[in-house]
């Protein structure tokens, strides 16, 4: 027995067509945000909308009214370290260290191997800390509250470990110009080492809920869609980029901090769609993993500050209590800055959300004279309205989510 099938929205549709113009149905605008779980931030998005399809879609940011960059050019290079902790505030670690490193270009300055390995583990416990939320928060908005409790309870473990190496949970400061603000605490590198051990089963585990969850599925496969030109056309980094199929990978292509002597692989996508930017983050994470225990199993000693660098790097505590020369140094360090020569410089190094970029001009001294960030969550954000045009609102929220923004750097 046949049966009929009717599509009232189709319907509808078919019915408004043949209907005089004056008839239409008319446009609907919708604002979403500045306050609004599904944005993760003060992000406003307006949209025009013809029925629950969206037509333009127009991101409106700027509510967090930051300037970082005019910030940094009426500081000190070692003041402005705590603002970067404040960019991607999920990876603090990782803005720390690859600021530091551009301060370090321009003065021309090489760091112990030990700073290194030191910040290529924080760097990649940062990134692996800021998926874990990225991909929690990515449940809840999809409908998956469960995940999330398993990866905040993982998340929490690794905020211990950075407590215990920098005194601070959240905003850590860690890095300084020139080496890192102390050693690693005696057993730490045991604990990180059992963190990694207990991690991947609880992180093959978290997946298994996702990946195979019809209900997931159904809101991120094909949804969302980023082509690989498209992807390079509008500046994505990070998963974003590499979900689209394109093997961008600033660790591999242009190795820092010693990147080139541990073995990974850099996960790419092959639709580009939110199913592909998910698996991505979750196989960066078991890659990151493999990159910190490789750190571990040939960790170097020496120094962890670059000791040849008195005008740039403020001694040591006890040296400072004990001798009168340091003393001096150290106060001039602290009230001037560390001193710079005339130059210029970009570097960008692979944040967990993409390339983060220092661009600083120096005219001596120390304080910048210029400072430009490139910050990946502005130029992800900015594919957002060809993104949205022919979707469902509702599945606004799922393309949202996989972008894996902070508005705290793209407001900077």
């Amino acid at each position: 027995m046949a049966t009929d099938f009717s599509f009232p929205d189709a319907a509808a549709k078919a019915a408004n067509a043949n209907l005089p113009k004056e008839f239409e149905p008319e446009k609907m605008s919708l604002s979403m945000g500045p306050s609004h779980p599904s944005t993760h931030g003060v992000l406003r998005v307006q949209f025009e909308l013809d029925g629950e399809t969206v037509t333009k879609a127009d991101p409106i940011v700027g509510y967090l009214h930051r300037g970082d960059e005019k910030i940094a050019e009426n500081m000190t290079y070692n003041q402005f370290v705590p603002y970067t902790d404040r960019l991607d505030y999920l990876a603090p670690l990782a803005n720390n260290a690859i600021y530091a490193h551009a301060v370090e270009q321009l003065a021309g300055l090489k760091v112990p191997d030990r700073v290194n390995a030191i910040r290529v583990i924080t760097s990649e416990m940062a990134r692996v800390s800021a998926h874990l939320m990225g991909l929690g928060a990515y449940g809840i908005d999809v409908g998956a509250w469960t995940v999330f409790m398993y990866t905040f309870e993982e998340r929490e473990k690794l905020y211990k470990l950075f407590e215990k190496l920098t005194g601070a949970r959240f905003t850590t400061s860690y890095s300084r110009i020139g080496g890192v603000s102390r050693d690693l605490p005696p057993g730490w590198l045991e604990e990180v080492d059992a963190f990694c051990k207990q991690f991947l089963p609880i992180l093959e585990e978290v997946l298994g809920m996702l990946s195979r969850n019809k209900i997931f599925l159904d809101r991120t496969v094909d949804i969302g869609v980023i082509s690989k030109a498209d992807a390079i056309s509008y500046g994505l980094s990070g998963p974003n980029l590499r979900g689209s199929g394109v093997p961008n990978d600033l660790r591999k292509d242009r190795p820092y901090w010693g990147y080139d002597q541990y073995q990974f692989d850099v996960p790419i996508g092959s639709k580009g769609d939110c199913y592909d930017r998910y698996l991505c983050r979750g196989e960066e994470m078991k890659q990151s993993i493999r990159i910190i225990q490789q750190c571990i199993a040939k960790f170097p000693g020496g120094d962890w500050y670059a000791k040849d660098a008195r005008k740039i790097f403020a001694p040591p505590k006890d040296k400072i209590l004990t001798s009168m020369e340091e003393l001096i140094n150290n106060f001039m360090i602290v009230t001037e800055g560390p001193q710079m020569p005339a130059g210029e410089v970009y570097f960008e190094g692979e944040a967990p959300k993409g390339l983060l970029g220092f661009y600083i001009v120096s005219k001596g001294g120390g304080v910048p004279w210029r400072m430009k960030i490139r910050s990946p969550s502005f130029c992800n954000l900015s594919i957002l309205p060809k993104m949205c045009v022919g979707n469902l609102v509702s599945d606004v929220v799922s393309i949202l989510g996989s972008l894996d923004f902070v508005m705290g750097e793209c407001d900077r």
